[in-house]
Parts: structure tokens; C-alpha cells; sequence
């Protein structure tokens, strides 16, 4: 899936738009507002963005969880290849629990690291949203995508097309290391 990241100055554009984009076919899981005025976007009854597209929970838990794995890795060669020459051979469920329990800590400390920063898809953002911009973030299908672009470029001018990029955290994909690209 693509997502649409849409840059807009009040609420009342949020809502529109929102509800516009509802009488089109795309549903609330598909559009998270990330906005400054939470209690606007209740009132209004808009999707706002959840902790995991605020934070960079995941992203950094992900990076987190390799960098454990490379490290158990290592770890764990240096138990087989160096170690028997010292003493006796060691047991094969220990490298097994070490490798689980670095990737786990891992995991973990990544993702308390990232739980206090923005999310990296949204970081080039901050300012805007701390100006008190919204950000629509619209995730659509390819063949709704154009539909979409259209729909808010003709019925919505005020809202500007800031980025596109995905909805998916893949860690192996290369698009794991870039931000969305900004336009």
C-alpha cells in the first residue's frame, strides 16, 4: 500500500477532506491525522494517528532486534571456534538462548529508544505540525491512489501533497532506510 501524505491548515479542511474521502470508499483505517489539537479531532470525529505512527516504536525496535542479532552472532562464534580450544565444548542450547536473548534485548532497547522519538516516516514533519498543521496520512491501493490524488487536488486545493511513500515497515526492503520522499 502507498501512503498519501497530505499537509493542511485547519480542521475543518481535515474534516472534509476526511469525509470526502469516506464517501469515496476509503475507510478510517485507512486515514490517521496527525495533528497538534487531538481534542479537535475527536470532536470531529476523525481518525487520528495511533502511538505506532507517532513513535518510531517499531522502526527502531526492528533495527534494534538486527543489531542484537549481529551481535549474538558473533557471540555465539566466538563460543564455538574460540572457546573449545580453552575448555570444554559447549552445550548446543547455549548458543541457542544466547542468540534469542541478545536479538530479544535487542528488540527491546530499540524500541524503548524509539518510543521517544518521532516516527521516521513523520520526523520531516515535526515543524510543521508543531506550527499547528495537520498531516493527513491516506493509505490507498495503487489503482485507488490516482482516484484519490485527484479527488483532493480538485475538491481540496488548501490541502498540499507533502510526500508519498509506504505503509509498510519492512526491515529488508531498501525503502526500510529512507524517509517518504518528500515533494
Amino acid at each position: 500500500m502507498k501512503r498519501l501524505y497530505y499537509l493542511t491548515d485547519t480542521l475543518n479542511s481535515v474534516s472534509q477532506i476526511s469525509d470526502d474521502l469516506h464517501n469515496k470508499g476509503v475507510t478510517d483505517w485507512h486515514i490517521h491525522v496527525l495533528s497538534k489539537d487531538e481534542a479537535g479531532l475527536y470532536h470531529r470525529h476523525v481518525h487520528s494517528a495511533h502511538l505506532f505512527q507517532q513513535n518510531d516504536v517499531i522502526h527502531s525496535g526492528e533495527l534494534g532486534a538486527m543489531l542484537g542479532g549481529t551481535i549474538s552472532l558473533i557471540t555465539v562464534f566466538v563460543l564455538y571456534v574460540i572457546l573449545p580450544f580453552i575448555s570444554e565444548p559447549v552445550p548446543p542450547m547455549i548458543p541457542l538462548i544466547v542468540a534469542g536473548v541478545f536479538t530479544l534485548f535487542g528488540a527491546w532497547s530499540g524500541g524503548l529508544v524509539g518510543s521517544m522519538r518521532d516516527n521516521y516516516k513523520i520526523a520531516q514533519f515535526h515543524d510543521d505540525i508543531e506550527q499547528g498543521k495537520h498531516l493527513i496520512m491516506v493509505d490507498v491501493h495503487k489503482p485507488q491512489e490516482q482516484q484519490v490524488r485527484q479527488q483532493l487536488r480538485q475538491y481540496h486545493p488548501e490541502a498540499l501533497l507533502a510526500a508519498i511513500g509506504s505503509s509498510w515497515i519492512l526491515p529488508f526492503n531498501r525503502r526500510f532506510w529512507l524517509k517518504p520522499k518528500r515533494l
